[in-house]
């Protein structure tokens, strides 16, 4: 148990803070993350079909945007790390927002494939990276590990419910009037409804005197950037994430291709989406409700074993129940992913350096999203089809779950490395949480 959990609330009520504000920032920091969706291959997957008929770009071509537009866009996180640290929640968020939204309106005014990669750049660089890193960065700030399970849980919950509204919201516009339109709506409401939101309620926990608060956790405690780059734990849990980012970015940029080429409609490809985040919806709840009682790494072999049992069943999917058991069950590994990567770096590493670990941890799993897409893309050209690739992945999802099962939980929050963490350890109960 950190200090953090040892100490009484009164700290943060005697700053001028009531002790329950970050119960009230949680639909801010949902919100939010929702609002990356034009940053986020999930996003653009939803115009990318329409999106390459209106400008005559090629798969291959958009695949080659999308992956250089996203490693750029990874190079926002750790400025942003540094940002948050700095500045706070208000400013950082406010700004980010408001630049998000400036280049998502812009976006409908494209015309070439070269405006279009500058675009995606900078919708990849403030959203993708930076408003999720400012997301994340709400919940982290505000609770420390006795809380942070459970309000890891609301959150993913209150972010997918938002997500589900905003992909069938999008979708649906976006077939009924266009990706322009529907995109230049999505800015309007950055710039017109979450920006005043960020600017009027988001803030920064200050502790007392004492820097204790079993809410918002002393940021004078934990592992420095340095330390947790030297753990197993950051390299397992930032890897594994990253490669679920390969296969998500992957199949979410090309999903209505890949389920036509199952026999699926377009109307099936949107019906799928809006499911799978309720689905993962109930997975997060499940993951941040167990958080307290079972080890993180136990859910991250789950989530990977799941992962990989999918991918080998998909190619042989063919009737609309298995395609709903396929995506109930890569939803609900996508779920268990979500918690585990929102609750490590705080619940590992403390609030030291918490803006730099995640930085570095985010800009992991945005240069692997960039990587995804054009992996399947190479798969299409090369072999006619999406699917043949499928089995590799598989494969390699297997062995991430392999090494999450032998690696112990890093305990670095207090700033001193548990004896799990100095010496190799198998599996054992002191590395669960």
């Amino acid at each position: 148990m950190s200090n953090a959990e040892s100490s009484p609330p009164e700290s943060t009520e005697r700053a001028g803070q009531p002790s329950n504000y970050g119960w009230l920032l949680l639909p801010l920091a949902s919100l939010a993350m929702v609002g990356t969706l034009p940053g986020r291959t999930h996003g653009l997957g939803l115009i990318n079909t329409p999106l390459m008929e209106d400008l005559g770009i090629s798969v291959t071509t958009m695949g080659d945007i999308n992956l250089w537009a996203t490693l750029i866009g990874a190079l926002f996180c750790l400025p942003c790390g540094w940002m948050i640290d700095r500045w706070g929640l208000r400013l950082s968020s406010t700004v980010v927002i408001l630049s998000l939204a400036a280049v998502v309106m812009g976006m409908t005014y494209v015309t070439t494939a070269p405006q279009l990669f500058v675009a995606v750049t900078l919708t990849r660089g403030f959203g993708q990276s930076m408003l999720s890193l400012v997301s994340l960065a709400i919940v982290g700030k505000w609770f420390g590990e006795r809380k942070l399970g459970l309000a890891m849980g609301l959150y993913s919950v209150l972010m997918s419910i938002g997500f589900a509204g905003a992909f069938q919201g999008v979708g649906t516009l976006t077939t009924n009037e266009g990706w322009r339109y529907s995109w230049w709506i999505v800015g309007l409401v950055l710039a017109l409804g979450l920006a005043p939101l960020a600017a009027l309620l988001a803030r920064d926990p200050r502790p007392g005197a004492s820097g204790k608060s079993s809410q918002a956790p002393s940021t004078s405690m934990g592992a420095t950037f340095a330390q947790a780059l030297t753990t197993p734990c950051f390299w397992v849990f930032a890897v594994s994430s990253s490669f679920f980012l390969v296969i998500s970015s992957g199949i979410s940029l090309y999903n209505q291709a890949i389920l036509a080429e199952r026999g699926f409609s377009r109307e099936t490809f949107l019906d799928i989406a809006s499911w799978s985040f309720l689905i993962g919806m109930a997975a997060n709840l499940a993951g941040g409700g167990v958080a307290r009682f079972f080890s993180l790494r136990w859910q991250l072999v789950l989530a990977m074993t799941l992962i990989a049992g999918s991918l080998v069943a998909f190619p042989y999917v063919d009737t609309y129940a298995e395609l709903y058991v396929y995506t109930a069950i890569m939803a609900a590994a996508g779920g268990l992913m979500t918690v585990g990567f929102f609750m490590v770096w705080s619940q590992a590493f403390g609030q030291r350096e918490l803006g730099k670990i995640q930085g570095a941890a985010q800009k992991m799993t945005v240069l692997a999203s960039a990587v995804g897409p054009r992996i399947l893309a190479e798969a299409h050209d090369r072999t006619g089809s999406f699917l043949n690739v499928y089995p590799y992945l598989a494969a390699v999802a297997a062995l991430l779950a392999l090494a999450a099962a032998f690696t112990p939980l890093a305990r670095l929050a207090d700033g001193n490395p548990s004896p799990a963490e100095l010496t190799p350890a198998a599996p054992s109960p002191e590395a669960s949480t």
